[in-house]
């Protein structure tokens, strides 16, 4: 059963690893610590800190809801991965790539259902936007693709601009560019949007 729990409480399990891996990443980007005579530089430091605390997050906004988006699911699953092969290699670039990963596989995901003539994105957010089915479907298109061009900008960023960018990116850029997007839908819910009927 799903619980209602403070909606400042929320964004904060939700949000704060990231503002803390943020933060974290501008103290520790210039140090350089050895263990077991290996050194590893800050931003490998941070994502080891980072992928527990999102972990411990994500289990409490569990614990208090009694339920976790599949999104939020396959978020901490491939931080695990792609953050542990990163620590594990010493290599940054694994944990660059996440995000990529999971704009492609949601993108992947509702373009399956598209192609069943199915909106998939219908089952997450039906409950929180009511629209009709031929809104459900343009909404699925736009998003869709949105994940896939996020994914694009991803790749680009870290992999032509300084860590220090991608980070900013990442903390600030994608949550924004997501913001934004859908405040530019408001046009589709108000032509496909269903009216609740009052109660008798």
């Amino acid at each position: 059963m799903t619980r209602k729990i403070n909606p400042v409480l929320k964004m904060l399990l939700e949000y704060g690893p990231i503002v803390a891996f943020f933060i974290g990443y501008g103290r520790l980007k210039d140090e350089v610590y050895t263990f077991g005579g290996t050194e590893y530089h800050g931003f490998i430091v941070v994502t080891a800190a980072f992928i527990p605390l999102l972990i411990l997050t994500t289990g409490i906004l569990w614990a208090l809801t009694g339920k976790l988006s599949k999104m939020q699911v396959a978020t901490v699953v491939l931080v695990v991965l792609f953050g542990g092969l990163s620590v594990w290699l010493n290599d940054e670039r694994f944990f660059k790539m996440k995000p990529t990963m999971i704009y492609l596989l949601f993108a992947g995901i509702l373009g399956i259902g598209l192609l069943r003539g199915q909106s998939w994105l219908k089952l997450v957010l039906e409950e929180a936007v009511p629209l009709q089915p031929a809104g459900w479907m343009l909404l699925t298109k736009r998003v869709a693709l949105f994940f896939f061009a996020l994914a694009v900008a991803n790749e680009a960023i870290w992999r032509t601009m300084s860590t220090e960018a991608w980070v900013s990116f990442k903390t600030f850029g994608l949550p924004g560019a997501i913001f934004l997007f859908f405040m530019t839908q408001g046009g589709l819910f108000k032509r496909y949007g269903v009216e609740e009927k009052p109660e008798a």
